[in-house]
């Protein structure tokens, strides 16, 4: 049974009257709160949140969607700025001085509760009371207060363009797209803009894409309103690709909510598109995702989900076979997942023909790291240690971000394997990544690594690794 909407008062505050103008909407134009939530690229639940006066939207660009859906001409946004900035907003989270203001349960599950297209609030790691960190979900306006200095400029998403349809000009409405404005097509241009997001995610982060990517998607589906035939379907195949990696990008920030979100599209639009191969690989991508989330139950499901969808002996069966050994290595079953990704090893030479784009990466390196992760959950840290470090050095030039991932990662094992001086020293390198690119992945084990070091925290090295995480954290008032 769904959530019973409260009985607003419109004249009890800005807020309210804004909730209250929404719901009414909606319902004149018969829309569901799961259509709506189709048509403007949000959740469900943020949607519900936004008509109940339980939060107001964070960014003009969400209100200018959701007023242009409802056909509002402007009232929403309208509403929405007599809200004022940020005085009755019903934040969870608040920065002064770089502390947050909440009680310890409520910070730790305000991850867990964030709207799952809570798009563009920032997430950044904060230190509990207890001690253990957790990603809070701050807006940009309590950033740029608090002074936040983890990633700060990637976090903030500097230089990255606004929303489709934002304009400084009151009333004014977006003209159609033009497919003839392209040299070329449409579709190779937003192929080009993607390759250069996919280098730039992975030099300066997800914080610097995230924002352009979703953009992408709206133009994408303006275009597909007038596009008929082949142009439609190629148009609708990429939107799937665009979701997919706007998925990657939330997971790499650490949102993993948002990163299921937008997965959940790219499987559904896969279907419309009936691309075999991107199906399989979006399923592939879930598994992937529920063991970044250390998630016992679904990660090895969806692994053999994907290896049936996929086309027998393809390299996508295999890049599913690979995270369904980390699967089995987060249950304990040390055979299983040393067998799953022998099965890999011996499969890399006669998959590396398939002519299917998606997988591409997978080589001995990429199956070596996953081994080493395995290894690490499965507790032979010095093992994975030293597998960690040989990928560090054979990882090409550029691939800036996940050469943070596993150093920090190797960090970890280093600690393990009771290393500390080894471990504090790799970390701090991986810090450094993990400052120029706002990877939420890095950081998760970077605290980790914090955690690990407690027995060793009056040792210099890890003293000195301690008090520089610490620095860059967010901490509970």
């Amino acid at each position: 049974m769904g959530q019973k909407p409260n009985v607003l008062t419109p004249e009890a505050s800005p807020l309210d009257r804004f909730g209250y103008t929404v719901r009414d909407l909606r319902e004149r134009s018969g829309h569901t709160l799961r259509s709506l939530a189709e048509a403007t690229f949000c959740s469900p639940s943020k949607l519900w949140k936004w008509e109940n006066a339980k939060r107001p939207p964070k960014y003009r660009s969400e209100v200018e969607q959701l007023d242009r859906v409802l056909n509002a001409q402007g009232l929403l946004i309208e509403l929405w700025e007599r809200i004022g900035a940020g005085d009755s907003m019903k934040s969870h989270v608040s920065v002064s001085g770089l502390h947050v203001s909440e009680s310890s349960v409520g910070l730790a599950t305000a991850v867990s509760q964030q709207a799952t297209s809570d798009d563009e609030g920032i997430f950044v790691p904060a230190r509990l009371r207890d001690g253990s960190v957790v990603f809070v979900a701050l807006d940009r306006r309590a950033m740029l207060r608090g002074g936040v200095g983890f990633g700060a400029a990637a976090a903030l998403g500097a230089g990255t363009p606004a929303v489709a349809g934002s304009s400084a000009v009151p009333g004014l409405t977006r003209p159609a797209r033009s497919a003839a404005a392209y040299s070329g097509t449409p579709v190779e241009h937003f192929q080009r803009a993607r390759r250069l997001l996919i280098d730039n995610d992975n030099l300066l982060g997800p914080s610097q894409a995230v924002a352009t990517a979703r953009e992408y998607i709206e133009h994408i589906k303006q275009l597909r309103q007038d596009a008929k035939g082949p142009d439609r379907h190629a148009l609708m195949e990429l939107q799937t690709q665009y979701a997919e990696f706007t998925s990657w990008l939330y997971q790499d920030l650490g949102d993993f909510d948002s990163a299921q979100f937008w997965l959940d599209r790219a499987f559904q639009w896969s279907h419309t598109v009936g691309d075999g191969d991107l199906t399989s690989y979006v399923m592939a991508r879930k598994a992937q995702l529920a063991g970044e989330m250390r998630d016992l139950v679904d990660v090895v499901d969806l692994a053999e989900a994907a290896q049936r969808m996929a086309r027998p002996r393809s390299r996508l069966a295999a890049v599913a076979r690979t995270y369904e050994s980390y699967g089995h290595a987060l249950r304990g079953d040390s055979t299983d997942s040393e067998r799953a990704i022998d099965d890999v090893r011996n499969s890399l030479d006669r998959v590396s023909g398939d002519a299917t784009p998606w997988g591409v990466w997978l080589n001995e390196q990429y199956v070596e790291v996953h081994r080493a992760q395995g290894l690490e959950v499965l507790g032979k840290h010095a093992e994975a240690a030293e597998v960690f470090t040989s990928a560090i050095k054979a990882l090409p030039d550029g691939y800036h971000r996940d050469r943070g991932v596993y150093m920090a990662r190797a960090a970890v094992a280093h600690a393990g394997a009771g290393a500390p001086d080894e471990a504090a020293a790799v970390g701090l390198q991986a810090l450094t990544v993990a400052n120029d690119t706002g990877s939420g992945r890095i950081v998760r084990a970077l605290a980790r690594l914090d955690k690990a070091l407690v027995p060793w925290q009056r040792q210099p090295e890890a003293a000195e690794f301690r008090v520089h995480f610490d620095g860059l954290l967010a901490h509970e008032s």
